[in-house]
């Protein structure tokens, strides 16, 4: 066995820049601003579709806004944060009358009328995000790819939601009576830096119930990043079954005996069922030691890769666990590496919640029904604006990571034609470029 030291600079090799936006460049077109973004990246096709589905009526009757407006007045709440809901109706129903989805002779909504229509629209219509959401990484992407495989990742977050007896009792709080957060906290599960799937739930449901129902959307040529608060025997087994390779961090608990070590230092183990002990569980190392394949119910041969980070205590050791056995296939330098763009995760929940949402912020909604809408919607919409960013990074051919986040926020949040609005290109000169963050 043998084990490295890993180095990585800039934000464990990821480079962000400011230079996403020029300075006197040409005008953005409206599908690059505003709402158009959104109708861009959510079609009223699939929205009209899911509400159908959800049996939510489609006709404008009595001054009553249609489920496809409610839905993009949504999204706009929170594209625009910080204002408040007539502010946002009058931003945008421009944009929606120049994309034939709203009507110029109907008066922008009222506060009470928007909440309205919310509740009308219900809590799965938005939820149209899994059929929206795809992989937006081309095969010409960078940093996307390890060989054959598309990284992704699975993580979670939380976000506090108005202190209301309903929420309370839907999400609950963090903490116990004596220490409990001072508001109600709905968690969410993700996948990828460009959300791809969510499960939405109260703070109590651990990380790895919710991820379980996230294992059904991953594809066999993806190569899935996990952290070690993610492992179990079963996940990990459900993982494995999609035919995707993973490479996961175990948990410090975790046992992992030496059936073989590689020529890169590596080493097989077995990951075996903790229901089985004593001398069945012998039996089956021995079974898998010789090269036989054990029942996946029962084990999974996996290789171990071990390496020493620096922390401010001195090194810290890694321990992956990897369904690429061999060491042709990928090597520990590269799993490690890909490892480590799992933080890319976390950047993604930052982008929305720090950056699009606002640092602190609570949610706007004071209903359970309205809480998943409204994370839905914002699921939707930092989907839209990542959508756009991969477009103009692999356009220009660099990695996604150099296109600021915040700098096309504010673009897609002008109006066609505002001064200033720049126009973010496929082409963007290397000039623009420079250091900057998120």
């Amino acid at each position: 066995m043998r084990r490295w030291n890993l180095f990585l600079a800039d934000g464990y090799g990821c480079r962000m820049v400011q230079g996403a936006v020029g300075t006197g460049g040409p005008v953005a077109r409206p599908d690059q601003v505003s709402l158009g973004v959104l109708v861009a990246a959510v079609s009223r096709f699939k929205i009209d579709e899911a509400a159908a589905v959800c049996g939510v009526a489609e006709q404008r009757r009595g001054g009553k806004l249609p489920p496809h407006v409610t839905a993009y007045l949504t999204m706009a709440l929170c594209l625009f944060a910080d204002d408040g809901a007539e502010e946002v109706a009058q931003k945008v129903t421009g944009s929606l009358s120049e994309f034939g989805v709203w009507d110029a002779a109907w008066e922008p909504p009222t506060s009470s009328g928007i909440t309205q229509a919310r509740k009308r629209l219900g809590r799965d219509v938005l939820r149209t995000f899994y059929r929206v959401a795809e992989p937006l990484a081309t095969g010409e992407t960078r940093g996307a790819w390890l060989r054959q495989w598309r990284l992704t990742a699975i993580d979670g977050f939380d976000l506090d939601v108005p202190d209301t007896a309903e929420n309370a009792a839907e999400f609950g709080y963090a903490g116990n009576d004596q220490s409990r957060s001072a508001f109600p906290k709905a968690r969410v599960e993700c996948g990828s830096h460009a959300f791809m799937d969510a499960e939405v739930g109260p703070w109590n449901h651990g990380e790895k119930a919710m991820a379980a129902s996230l294992l059904t959307s991953i594809s066999s040529d993806w190569l899935l990043l996990a952290d070690r608060g993610f492992y179990s025997f079963a996940a990990f087994s459900a993982a494995t079954q999609t035919g995707a390779a993973l490479c996961w961090r175990a948990p410090t608990q975790l046992l992992l005996p030496v059936l073989k070590v590689l020529s890169d230092g590596t080493y097989l183990s077995a990951l075996v069922n903790p229901a089985i002990r004593g001398r069945q569980r012998e039996l089956l190392l021995e079974q898998a030691r010789s090269g036989t394949k054990p029942d996946p119910a029962a084990a999974h041969v996996v290789r171990v890769v071990e390496y020493d980070v620096p922390d401010r205590d001195g090194q810290e050791l890694v321990c992956l666990i990897t369904n690429i056995r061999d060491p042709d296939a990928a090597t520990a330098a590269e799993l490690a590496g890909a490892y480590h763009q799992r933080w890319e995760g976390e950047t993604a929940n930052g982008q929305l919640k720090s950056v699009l949402r606002g640092p602190g912020k609570v949610l706007r909604s004071k209903s359970p029904d309205l809480v998943h809408q409204e994370i839905w919607a914002y699921l939707l919409v930092h989907y839209a604006i990542n959508s756009l960013i991969g477009q103009a990074a692999t356009g220009a051919d660099i990695d996604p990571d150099r296109i600021s986040f915040l700098r096309t926020l504010n673009i897609v949040r002008r109006t066609p034609g505002e001064p200033g609005t720049s126009l973010l290109r496929s082409h963007i000169p290397p000039e623009l470029y420079g250091k900057g963050a998120h």
